[in-house]
């Protein structure tokens, strides 16, 4: 007979409405829920709202996966080279090393939920945090 795995205890989280470690950059800002110990490394997860017509990062790809949930408003994501309105409700899963962006294209606020998996996320938000101060982003495509 084997012997059985340790599993690590961890402490449950539970959050209220817009609780969380926020991270305000101007016309956006990010709202972490859990990330790095909270979830031993395996994911991160957060909350990411754009004001009404503004850009979002700017393409990029990163070897993680992104999990991108719409929870208000219509946010445009692009995934490789197609762009897609994503209403309120829509789910997108881009794997890891796919280009990709957010913006909000829309005259209301927008919001999206994103895991990140593998890994942490929220120790490279001070550096966004400060690309953001140096470089507003700017009004979206309408």
């Amino acid at each position: 007979m084997s012997e059985p795995t340790a599993i690590s205890i961890r402490t449950p989280i539970i959050l209220g409405p817009a609780a969380g470690r926020s991270y305000p950059m101007g016309r956006i800002s990010a709202l972490f829920k859990a990330d790095g110990d909270e979830t031993q490394n395996k994911y991160s997860i957060s909350e990411w709202w754009l004001e009404p017509n503004t850009k979002g990062p700017g393409a990029h790809s990163h070897p993680e996966d992104d999990i991108f949930f719409v929870i208000e408003g219509t946010m445009s994501v692009l995934v490789a080279e197609t762009w897609t309105a994503a209403a309120t409700g829509s789910f997108v899963l881009i794997p890891g090393g796919v280009v990709h962006d957010f913006e909000n294209r829309g005259q209301v606020r927008a919001g999206m939920l994103n895991l990140s998996i593998p890994g942490e996320f929220e120790p490279h938000m001070p550096g966004i945090a400060e690309w953001f101060k140096e470089n507003p982003p700017t009004n979206a495509v309408a």
